[in-house]
């Protein structure tokens, strides 16, 4: 996994509330076992039209270059499809924001290099008048001290994760990686065991 401490990114602002997994990769592409070229068809069926060409009015095409996604409350509901957070990933989303996630999709994105940041419902409202007032407005995820905020403004909210996951966004290590990175002492614990 890539690591990262702190993210500084425009928003892409998705209001919709109780958005589910398969609204996020609809079932019909899940047939590939990789993760790998899912973020083409992330909301395939709100961005694009029937014939292939997009919806001018969908907020991924109309905003480029954003590696933060708010959204709306109860995000990632659903099916358990770990292939929502591939999705998500794959199109270059670091940050997914809402007041409130599916545990499963939680687990599946922190478990795939994307952080979900869970606010309250006020500081939500306030993260989408900000991205809707000004579409450049710099929102900053400091995933080390665990706060949100709003460039050029004093909107500051802490957010809280799991420790052992924080751990392995900031080294970039998925489960595996830190097992690996633990060898050492399993190796200590083992010799220690055995005698």
């Amino acid at each position: 996994m890539e690591a990262f401490n702190t993210i500084i990114s425009k928003a892409a602002p998705l209001s919709l509330e109780n958005v589910d997994t398969d609204q996020v990769i609809p079932a019909r592409f899940l047939k590939a076992t990789i993760r790998d070229g899912f973020g083409e068809n992330l909301f395939r069926d709100w961005r694009f039209n029937a014939d292939g060409s997009p919806k001018e009015d969908f907020v991924l095409n109309k905003v480029s270059g954003a590696t933060i996604l708010l959204a709306g409350k109860n995000f990632g509901c659903g099916s358990s499809r770990e292939h929502a957070a591939w999705a998500i990933h794959d199109y270059g989303f670091k940050v997914v924001v809402s007041s409130f996630f599916a545990d499963i999709f939680k687990n599946n994105a922190l478990n795939n290099g994307v952080l979900p940041v869970q606010v309250s419902d006020q500081y939500l409202s306030t993260l989408f008048a900000s991205v809707e007032q000004n579409p450049e407005h710099r929102i900053t995820v400091d995933l080390e001290n665990q706060q949100i905020s709003i460039e050029g403004t004093n909107h500051v909210e802490n957010f809280e994760i799991n420790p052992y996951k924080k751990h392995c966004l900031i080294n970039g290590l998925d489960d595996i990686d830190f097992l690996i990175s633990k060898k050492k002492e399993i190796e200590e614990f083992e010799r220690q065991a055995i005698a």
